[in-house]
């Protein structure tokens, strides 16, 4: 039972980061700020996670885990590699507010003067890619999709992902409505298919 109280009690700070950063923005944010939010100590949260970096590394971690955990999911639920395409486009891009893609671009700021953050970074970064390039390589499997690198293919299509999802949070140069179609256009091309197929 204990191990469980403090299983959830990490688990709650890490979501209070989380809301706080995207709040106050990754560098504003103090360990204070969460204990404060949660009304606990400080000296808890330094128990948890030992330093504020450790502490904002492992929030990124959790978000995108928890992403990635209800994208997987989905994914074993359909076995149409078209759908299973949509699904992770879908995921992938801005969605709501965006707290998640304003939580990435906040990190990759910081992360060009923190190496640590930025080998973190590097790591979910990986992750993600390699959940687009899952989908694609069972697609060329089952012959619904052409593409002879599926990792290169997933490595463009995840870095003009990011290049949109950056104009449409940051610049708001772009719509939601233009980015999908965008990506619809690009995916289409690099897997042989038709865009409508993506619609």
């Amino acid at each position: 039972m204990v191990r469980r109280k403090v299983e959830v009690r990490r688990e709650e700070i890490l979501t209070a980061t989380l809301d706080e950063v995207v709040g106050r923005g990754l560098a504003n944010v103090r360990v204070a700020d969460v204990a404060d939010v949660l009304a606990i100590s400080r000296a808890l949260v330094f128990y948890h996670f030992e330093t504020k970096e450790r502490l904002l590394a492992a929030a990124l971690e959790y978000a995108v885990a928890r992403d990635l955990e209800r994208l997987e999911m989905t994914l074993a639920r359909d076995p149409d590699a078209v759908q299973r395409l949509r699904h992770v486009l879908r995921a992938y891009g801005p969605q709501g507010k965006a707290p998640g893609w304003t939580l990435w671009v906040d990190a990759w700021a910081s992360a060009l003067r923190d190496p640590k953050l930025r080998r973190e970074l590097r790591g979910l970064d990986r992750r993600w890619s390699a959940a687009l390039e899952g989908v694609i390589r069972s697609g060329v499997q089952e012959g619904v999709f052409e593409c002879p690198d599926p990792g290169a293919g997933a490595r463009r299509l995840a870095a003009l992902l990011d290049g949109l999802a950056v104009q449409v949070t940051v610049h708001r140069r772009l719509s939601r409505a233009e980015m999908s179609r965008w990506v619809r256009e690009a995916a289409a091309a690099e897997l042989g298919i038709e865009p409508e197929l993506l619609s």
